[in-house]
């Protein structure tokens, strides 16, 4: 009974969690986009009590932590997959997210499967959907940048061709473009009009967007800088192959789409077919949670449905 009314008021709580999300948080969203845009405009353009040129950084709930993770590889892998993703926030925040998941995670699998190893999964589980969702931002953030940066390429071009300077041409980019191409160029530009070498600068930009596309146009740009040449039809030439390998790696995900297909159905199969028999058959299916045996099958099953979809996905991969 207690198990129950516990599954109760957790589903409650997340139905009515995000109904109150779906009904609220877009106009709460929409205002403080608002508010700010009136901030930015009614604020003096020169104001110099504020204005500073040193780079800050947002501020998590532990500072501290921040400042710890900072001289640790473990924590600058964090930081930079952050700035990668797109994510306002910090590690700190990141670290209390992931202990928080894990808590909830292995106590909920705890209690329904009534199993210590559960809660340890599931532990484990919650301690690391936090990075997987930033792999996941990440990811996505990277194939949207992919599709808009030949748009960045034209711009920049046009705008060479019509006599502005490079520099200015980044600045137009970081204007025009929205995210995430334009707020990329733009740390760019300001790092360049701050005083940083434009070769550091581009290096950066590199560093941060890790796209083999992005180093063609690092190392195009440092090169027409050294020994010259026509800047405009270098780019030109550069948005051309761009759009041509992203239309070949788009025919390739066609002609995969059925070997991914059936890795994600091999994957989700087992899952659901337990899923399945413990409603069916309750007392069969918990002597695999019960039992030695049948734990030692589990961990099994789950390892070799890991390898099995890892190893689909390796056949399967295409450079382009």
């Amino acid at each position: 009974m207690l198990l129950a009314i516990l599954a109760f008021i957790f589903a409650t709580s997340l139905i009515l969690g995000g109904y109150a999300a779906a009904v609220f948080l877009p106009p709460l969203i929409a205002k403080r986009r608002m508010d700010q845009r009136l901030r930015d405009v009614s604020s003096p353009v020169f104001d110099t009590a504020d204005a500073t040129v040193v780079m800050s950084h947002a501020a998590g709930p532990l500072p501290m932590l921040d400042r710890l993770s900072a001289t640790t590889t473990a924590g600058n892998r964090l930081a930079k997959l952050i700035e990668q993703s797109g994510v306002q926030t910090t590690p700190s925040a990141i670290l209390i997210i992931s202990l928080a998941a894990a808590a909830v995670v292995g106590l909920l699998a705890a209690l329904i499967v009534g199993q210590t190893i559960a809660g340890v999964i599931g532990a484990l589980v919650g301690l690391v959907s936090p990075v997987l969702w930033l792999k996941y931002k990440r990811s996505s953030r990277l194939k949207k940048f992919e599709e808009q940066f030949p748009e960045g390429l034209d711009l920049m071009s046009r705008a060479i061709r019509a006599g502005h300077a490079f520099q200015t041409a980044l600045g137009m980019v970081a204007d025009d473009l929205p995210p995430p191409v334009g707020p990329e160029f733009k740390k760019t530009f300001d790092r360049q009009n701050f005083g940083l070498p434009i070769r550091d600068a581009m290096n950066e930009m590199a560093d941060r967007i890790p796209i083999m596309d992005v180093r063609f146009f690092v190392t195009a740009v440092a090169i027409q800088r050294e020994t010259g040449g026509n800047l405009a039809e270098i780019l030109d030439n550069l948005a051309h192959v761009v759009r041509e390998r992203f239309k070949i790696r788009r025919q390739v995900r066609v002609h995969t789409a059925h070997g991914r297909f059936t890795g994600y159905v091999l994957l989700a199969l087992p899952a659901a077919l337990a899923a399945a028999l413990s409603f069916i058959s309750p007392e069969t299916t918990m002597v695999l949670f019960t039992e030695r045996i049948g734990q030692m099958m589990l961990v099994g099953a789950m390892v070799m449905q890991t390898i099995g979809f890892i190893w689909i996905r390796q056949v399967i991969k295409i450079e382009v």
